[in-house]
């Protein structure tokens, strides 16, 4: 798993950041002291990528990136809602690596993210195959606890992806994007409900837990 440190002092939308980006095996550390950030960045040599806010306390974000490239050439992505390209150009000429403007979907930041990691040759390690599901893709049938879910295809496509986001979060509008099966225009409820109706044929086969998680602000998840 890829190990990201995030500056940040909005503390819901770092948690959201982190739950929605465990799904791609990268894990977030956040801390909302640009001090306490610059110093885990000296004595940590683990961590990948620094995501890094502006508007914080003790000092400005941009006067913080001069002190992390003294000692360091972690890449950095800005994540701020000073929409002033003044900021964004004296960012990126201070060391950043991209400025991303709030608001944003967690999937660009995520996409920025792999793009960096890519050009660093980085990558995140697998993680081993669940055996509670058997998807066979080709066949476009999903097994549970090896009973055959009787699923439309718009439902395999959404159980698919959480399957093979290995107990990941699954953002709302990324089933919508990825399946083959479910209107681009389709709204986000039209995801909850379809949602429920898999949880129901799983729950024929085993009730005894609730293996599709709802994530608060972002989507769901399979719990394993």
């Amino acid at each position: 798993m890829i190990k990201v440190l995030m500056i940040e002092d909005d503390l819901e939308l770092a948690e959201i950041i982190t739950n929605y980006l465990k799904s791609f095996d990268i894990e977030v550390v956040n801390t909302d002291s640009p001090y306490t950030g610059l110093s885990m960045i000296k004595t940590d040599s683990n961590y990948k990528l620094l995501i890094l806010d502006l508007t914080l306390p003790e000092i400005d974000g941009l006067e913080l990136i001069p002190k992390i490239r003294a000692s360091s050439d972690i890449p950095i992505i800005i994540s701020s809602a000073r929409d002033d390209i003044l900021d964004k150009v004296m960012g990126l000429e201070r060391g950043a690596d991209d400025y991303l403007p709030k608001p944003y979907n967690p999937r660009e930041l995520q996409a920025r993210i792999k793009a960096i990691l890519k050009r660093l040759n980085v990558e995140p390690a697998k993680k081993s195959e669940n055996s509670i599901f058997e998807l066979k893709s080709e066949d476009m049938k999903i097994y549970f606890q090896d009973a055959l879910l009787d699923l439309t295809m718009a439902e395999f496509d959404i159980l698919k992806l959480l399957i093979q986001r290995k107990g990941g979060v699954v953002a709302r509008e990324d089933f919508i994007y990825d399946s083959l099966h479910i209107e681009d225009d389709s709204s986000l409820k039209n995801i909850d409900v379809m949602i429920s109706r898999i949880r129901n044929k799983i729950a024929r086969v085993d009730n005894t837990k609730t293996y599709i998680k709802a994530v608060r602000g972002i989507g769901y998840q399979l719990s394993i």
